[in-house]
């Protein structure tokens, strides 16, 4: 079974369009025509290319009028900065509301959780990796979130080793060094697994 068949995952839907949509519900036309805007781009981003991504097609897709995308943002590079912040600041909530689940392992949660972000906003998720150096702000906030994963791995690290008595075999900086280079190999191992759609590695990726 090649990794096209999605492992089913102990989580409801992590996709953040859905998200938005749903938080908008209940709230005022304004911020439900906000949400669907916001939607219809992680839609399309999903399906093309950031170069390819269009206010007129953002529009097609929201079902509205052209001049309405310009009463929530003034140009698509805004739309798109403001987005990814968002997307950014969700991943971090979903990932630390996670490794806080019960008695479980908090970083293998945290890393699950991550893995369905990837795999249900593959769009955002090439925007992020793809072109941080367009959206300095959506960089640091990429920055913010690696530190603070990093750091449930050192904390997770340090108590493992504490109940086993080799608390002073590492340092905290090299757990941190060892921690930054073990994000790094999750996300080309993703990058090339959901976004390049590698077949090699899918081939071996069945769990």
């Amino acid at each position: 079974m090649l990794y096209q068949e999605p492992v089913a995952m102990p989580y409801q839907s992590y996709r953040f369009g859905q998200a938005l949509l749903d938080d908008a519900q209940h709230q005022r036309k304004r911020d439900r025509t906000r949400a669907a805007i916001q939607n219809a781009g992680c839609t399309l981003l999903d399906h093309y290319s950031l170069t390819s991504l269009t206010v007129s097609g953002i529009c097609r897709a929201a079902d509205i009028a052209h001049g309405t995308f310009y009463l929530y943002f003034p140009d698509r590079q805004t739309f798109v900065a403001d987005l990814l912040l968002q997307f950014v600041d969700y991943v971090q909530n979903i990932m630390h509301a996670a490794s806080k689940s019960g008695d479980a392992d908090p970083v293998r949660e945290a890393t699950t959780a991550y893995f369905t972000l990837f795999e249900q906003n593959p769009g955002l998720m090439k925007c992020l990796f793809n072109h941080m150096d367009d959206f300095p702000a959506s960089r640091e906030a990429l920055q913010s979130l690696n530190s603070k994963w990093a750091t449930t791995v050192v904390v997770s690290e340090e108590r493992k080793l504490k109940q086993s008595g080799r608390s002073g075999d590492l340092t905290r900086d090299e757990l941190f060094r060892r921690a930054y280079a073990l994000g790094g190999m999750v996300d080309q191992y993703l990058s090339a697994l959901v976004l390049n759609q590698d077949r090699t590695l899918a081939s071996v990726s069945m769990d």
